[in-house]
């Protein structure tokens, strides 16, 4: 009798670490990014392994090492494709407008104001994915602040008029285009191509990004206003796998997710924005090989002017399109975090 009791306790056992026992099929976001390199990759390698005692693991790629656009990391992860998908919100615009609302430039100019715009709008980030894409949301981890790349001479906000400027987003193409500007749709990975054959003047994408991405070979000035906001990455499961999670296992993989990957992320975003730009431009402190590109300092002026044109038409243009309460939803979420408020007719 007690061989049978033990027996079955074996079993049981077994059962339960087997269900328990996961190998997720991860996409992550650029390769070779410091976000991915420094906070993802570490994060599925080893830190959610050893947090789980190696029940939680992953089999990891990025959406450019599999050839697909960033575009369709959400979609098919809609479609259980692959288990979770780590990539820009702003990405998936043209699947739900109401997303662009989380990436508005200008209105954060520090790391934890921009966390708190994003903390404040997780409530609709979450129902956006659900509905969207068939997927529950675990954390939010920034690029750094979008600033304005040029291979062209520009001292001032202005004399982005007239210029055909890479946009990260397409609220900050909406921007550009009433600052003067024309914005270009380019993908991150042919910005430096586009530079240098002048198909773009200038590009907008994060300090750090464009560093790593050697954007400082191709353009002269950098421009540190954050013409397109923080670019939130959104890590997402899949909604049926997520489902078919035990309940231990969800609140061991939502909790090391912000514990070990979206916490430090942001923790480090202010300073890594300071090093970055000292690091383009040889102004300051840099860890690594130093260049010389032009710093050109937005003016107090040149700030209000973009803020002005963002709420007097950008969001409201933004409403319009979502459609919808999304406006209204916006303003009592994140408008009232930011202090900014759509004018809604």
């Amino acid at each position: 009798m007690k061989s049978t009791i033990s027996l079955m306790a074996m079993t049981l056992a077994l059962t339960s670490s087997a269900a328990f026992a996961q190998e997720l099929a991860v996409v992550g976001s650029w390769s070779g990014l410091p976000l991915h390199k420094q906070y993802e990759k570490p994060f599925w390698e080893d830190k959610m392994p050893a947090a789980s005692d190696g029940e939680i693991t992953a089999a990891l790629t990025t959406h450019d090492q599999m050839g697909i656009g960033g575009g369709d990391v959400f979609r098919m992860l809609s479609q259980g494709i692959f288990d979770v998908g780590m990539t820009v919100a702003d990405y998936a615009v043209s699947d739900s407008a109401a997303l662009e609302g989380f990436d508005v430039p200008l209105i954060a100019t520090d790391a934890d104001a921009a966390q708190a715009m994003v903390a404040a709008g997780r409530p609709l980030m979450d129902e956006i994915f659900a509905d969207v894409f068939n997927a529950k949301v675990l954390g939010v981890a920034p690029y750094p602040p979008q600033v304005v790349f040029c291979n062209a001479e520009v001292g001032s906000l202005a004399d982005l008029e007239g210029l055909k400027i890479r946009a990260s987003g397409r609220m900050t193409g909406k921007l550009l285009e009433a600052l003067g500007a024309e914005a270009v749709s380019v993908s991150f990975g042919e910005v430096p191509g586009a530079l240098q054959k002048g198909v773009v003047d200038c590009a907008v994408t994060g300090a750090g990004s464009g560093y790593s991405a050697g954007w400082w070979e191709v353009s002269t000035h950098l421009m540190p206003i954050p013409l397109g906001g923080w670019d939130p990455v959104v890590t997402a499961i899949n909604l049926d796998k997520w489902n078919d999670m035990s309940p231990e296992a969800q609140t061991l993989l939502e909790t090391t997710v912000v514990n070990e990957l979206q916490t430090p992320a942001w923790a480090t975003a202010q300073t890594a924005l300071a090093t970055d730009v000292a690091c383009l431009t040889g102004q300051g402190d840099c860890p690594g090989a130093a260049h010389s590109m032009t710093l050109v300092e937005a003016t107090p002026a040149d700030e209000a002017k973009a803020r002005d044109i963002l709420v007097s038409q950008v969001l409201p243009d933004w409403a319009e399109r979502a459609g919808g309460d999304w406006g209204q939803r916006w303003n009592a979420t994140v408008g009232e975090a930011t202090g900014v408020q759509i004018d809604l007719k």
